[in-house]
């Protein structure tokens, strides 16, 4: 299906996404677009990983879940970290 892709239609592909999203913002939408391959990547290799190892036991004793650290409440800064970059608008 998509074995006559050649030069000419890759260059239309980046001037539409160029027109579409503007000079500022390519780089922005590549990055997101590399961390997500990433954050894909890296999942599939954990279920892999549960799907092949065998479960860990984990038996505790009921005052088990006391030794458990609290996680600690998020700076604005981290906050603002995890906010999805507007990538229109």
């Amino acid at each position: 299906m998509f074995s006559n892709i050649g030069l000419p239609e890759i260059l239309i592909i980046l001037l539409i996404v160029l027109i579409l999203f503007g000079a500022k913002r390519i780089p922005e939408v590549a990055g997101s677009l590399g961390k997500g391959i990433n954050e894909f990547k890296r999942n599939m290799s954990e279920a892999q990983r549960a799907i092949t190892e065998p479960p860990r036991d984990e038996t505790r004793s009921i005052g088990a879940e006391r030794d458990v650290p609290r996680p600690t409440p998020a700076t604005p800064e981290e906050e603002e970290a995890r906010q999805p970059k507007r990538l229109l608008g």
